[in-house]
């Protein structure tokens, strides 16, 4: 019996007890947030404090009551914006929505506002009937079909439940035969009149014509044969109903018309724009009660690491706009913001916090009670959501630290390896595909 006291009282192997250092641990993160909340208020107080030079030359007064008991964890001082490199919002502290009041914060606002006007295009019926009549409706249907009762099969099988609804396979049969059949990517396109390759040779302004069909900037090029010089025009359609009689572009064209595609076969749909120049696409998914990312160009179905841990790319702002409104989305992309994040200096969170409140407002104003409050539940269900992302990459983080002996079992969120079998020209080629209204970088 006394050795089975002893050896019940003994340490976990290696000297470490996880459900110690997992408790010692939340404390210590409740403390150092608890110390920064109440920094602010510290500094802003009434309470007469004494100053530099005397606290230093004389020793306090005896009535002063005596300093308060140490806390469990070391206090840390809020840093100030200027030199925080991650932001606020994605640090998880609360923030308070302002409206902007620099121009530079105006000018922020103003390009998410412009920007939330394009899922709003996906709403014409006459534009939606003209997306089904080139749709394999009768295909894409019996594919979704076998698949989901594949999947029906093996979630039976073990007992459990399907990973994807019918819904999201006919989404994925979608996807499938947009990137293969119907839309093309094109770096530079080939000459009209010789088909050779042609030479890129900058921007030019956009005819009536062209602009009347959405053109919102032309590229210009010189056919490399030299018996030919003919020059030909890719004009960057942003207007959907002219990219279906074009079906080619770069990832802002396949973005936009692959989405209004989704929202043809009856999904909802979200638009997604990135600062650093691309865009994708976000379906709901009924099936698993939440958004799920999908980039046409491509191929890719719920991988959000892709831009991060696969092409190594930093990201600052993703943004998602729906008809219901627009939704900051950047935790689901950049999970670890030290490593994969650009700073976020184009407004103050305050700022991007209200902007995007205010598009949701004016979205939604217009909508039954009832929807209001649906809506609700799904915004706070996904904040909740992307809570969890920053959570997990903390954990992640913390095992990483420990020993190799005491590490659990990796994250389970997909993410796919580089693509290390790209060209570089092909790489430099996604870095200028969005064809949304921001103008920063046109001249490219």
């Amino acid at each position: 019996m006394a050795d089975g006291r002893h050896r019940a009282n003994q340490p976990a192997p290696n000297g470490y007890d996880a459900s110690s250092l997992t408790n010692e641990f939340e404390q210590l993160m409740r403390t150092k947030r608890l110390n920064r909340l109440h920094e602010p208020s510290r500094s802003h107080s009434n309470s007469p404090s004494p100053s530099p030079m005397s606290s230093s030359a004389f020793p306090p007064p005896p009535t002063r009551a005596p300093p308060p008991p140490p806390s469990l964890g070391t206090p840390v001082a809020a840093p100030s914006p200027k030199s925080s490199t991650t932001p606020t919002a994605l640090r998880g502290l609360p923030i308070m929505p302002s409206p902007p009041q620099d121009p530079a914060s105006l000018k922020f606002y103003n390009l998410l506002k412009g920007l939330s006007v394009t899922p709003t295009k996906y709403e014409n019926p006459g534009l939606l009937d003209e997306a089904l009549s080139v749709i394999p409706l009768d295909r894409l249907y019996s594919e979704a079909e076998e698949e989901s009762q594949i999947m029906q099969a093996q979630a039976a099988s073990v007992g459990g439940k399907p990973e994807w609804g019918y819904q999201d396979c006919v989404i994925r049969a979608l996807l499938r035969w947009f990137k293969g059949s119907f839309f093309q990517f094109v770096n530079n396109p080939p000459c009209s009149r010789c088909h050779m390759p042609t030479i890129a040779q900058g921007m030019t302004p956009p005819t009536p014509d062209e602009t009347a069909r959405g053109a919102t900037r032309v590229e210009l090029y010189r056919c490399s044969d030299t018996s030919c010089t003919a020059h030909e025009r890719f004009p960057r359609y942003s207007d959907v109903w002219q990219l279906l009689q074009t079906r080619r572009g770069r990832a802002g064209e396949w973005a936009n018309c692959f989405s209004m595609l989704c929202r043809a076969v009856g999904a909802r749909v979200r638009w997604v724009w990135n600062s650093e120049d691309h865009v994708w696409t976000e379906v709901y998914s009924e099936h698993q009660r939440r958004w799920v990312h999908v980039d046409s160009c491509e191929g890719a179905w719920d991988q959000p690491r892709l831009y991060t841990e696969g092409w190594q790319r930093k990201l600052s702002y993703c943004v998602a706009f729906s008809i219901d409104g627009a939704t900051d989305v950047t935790r689901r992309y950049v999970r670890n913001f030290s490593r994969h994040g650009n700073p976020r200096n184009r407004a103050p969170e305050e700022v991007v916090l209200w902007s995007i409140h205010e598009i949701r407002r004016k979205r939604r104003e217009n909508m039954s009670k009832t929807d209001q409050r649906r809506l609700i539940k799904e915004d706070e269900r996904e904040e909740k959501e992307l809570r969890c992302y920053m959570a997990s990459a903390l954990a992640a983080e913390i095992n990483n630290m420990l020993p190799q002996g005491l590490t659990g079992r990796p994250e389970d969120q997909k993410h796919p390896g580089a693509r290390q079998e790209a060209s570089t020209e092909w790489l430099a080629a996604r870095g200028h595909g969005n064809s949304g209204p921001d103008r920063s970088r046109e001249g490219r």
